[in-house]
């Protein structure tokens, strides 16, 4: 059955445990990251979404049926795929990155908000003075190869570093983490030039999100919308509610664009050289220790 389509009806025993009508037409089905992508209507090659709660992911939309030999990266066949327009969605996912944040707040910075806590890790440099966060602690890594090496902090100074240096490395390292992911998708062919995630998680960080877009190259556009407002739209679609795509994302808009800052960007590259040799060398221990 095509994605947007009647898929069946809800019957009377799950239209009483919702408290829902029997017989509603069930008009739509997804993967939770192909829906969050079509929530922010990437459909196109070159179009790609982005979202950070307790993993990180990136998702970008191909027209070739590209893979990873190693799945390091995984393609799937994208909700508006037909075989006269094939649309592939090539997704990148990091197990540590929001669950990173949320584990300093609650044993550094308990007292804290999350708004604090990134008010208080703009206070740091960028690059941290040394320090240095690998944001893998939350189980085997699949753009590691699998490998499950653990979180790490790395040359903490007691002289020099601060909670806003530890709160500042973990939002970098998982920008760092990410953009070493995308090395992998853009080795695909995956064009990586604007990315759109909705204005939530990690992005409502304004350090996280300036450093996305000036390590990745890319322009990042924050919209009004979650993967709910996706699940509705697509439905809407399949039930004939929506003539098309464009009838479906009328009311969709753009929060906020953050765009690469060439002043700041060579120091970011030294900070991630630093961070991608400390993730070579871990990776290099690891190895010979097997």
């Amino acid at each position: 059955m095509p994605a947007f389509s009647i898929q069946g009806e809800l019957t009377k025993q799950a239209a009483n445990e919702l408290g829902l009508k029997a017989g509603v037409k069930i008009a739509y089905r997804a993967g939770d990251q192909p829906n969050n992508a079509f929530s922010l209507n990437v459909l196109n090659p070159g179009e790609i979404a982005a979202a950070t709660g307790t993993s990180g992911v990136v998702y970008g939309i191909s027209d070739k049926p590209s893979f990873d030999s190693k799945s390091r990266v995984n393609t799937f066949v994208h909700v508006n795929h037909t075989p006269d327009l094939p649309r592939y969605g090539v997704l990148l996912c990091l197990n540590g990155a929001g669950i990173l944040n949320s584990w300093l707040r609650h044993n550094i910075a308990e007292e804290l908000t999350y708004t604090q806590m990134n008010e208080l890790a703009e206070q740091a440099p960028i690059g941290c003075d040394g320090l240095v966060i690998l944001p893998y602690g939350n189980g085997a890594e699949r753009t590691l190869d699998n490998a499950n090496i653990g979180a790490l902090v790395q040359d903490l100074n007691f002289n020099t570093h601060n909670r806003a240096h530890l709160l500042r490395a973990a939002q970098e390292g998982i920008v760092f983490a990410l953009n070493y992911g995308l090395g992998i998708m853009r080795d695909m062919g995956v064009q990586i030039r604007t990315v759109r995630a909705g204005n939530a998680n990690m992005f409502l960080s304004a350090l996280f999100s300036q450093a996305f877009a000036t390590v990745t190259g890319s322009v990042v556009e924050l919209y009004n919308t979650d993967g709910s407002h996706g699940a509705a739209r697509g439905a809407g679609i399949g039930a004939g509610i929506y003539k098309n795509y464009e009838d479906a994302f009328v009311g969709l808009e753009c929060e906020c664009v953050i765009e690469p800052d060439k002043n700041i960007e060579p120091a970011y590259r030294d900070a991630y050289e630093k961070w991608l040799n400390v993730l070579k060398q871990t990776l290099s221990r690891r190895n010979e220790n097997e």
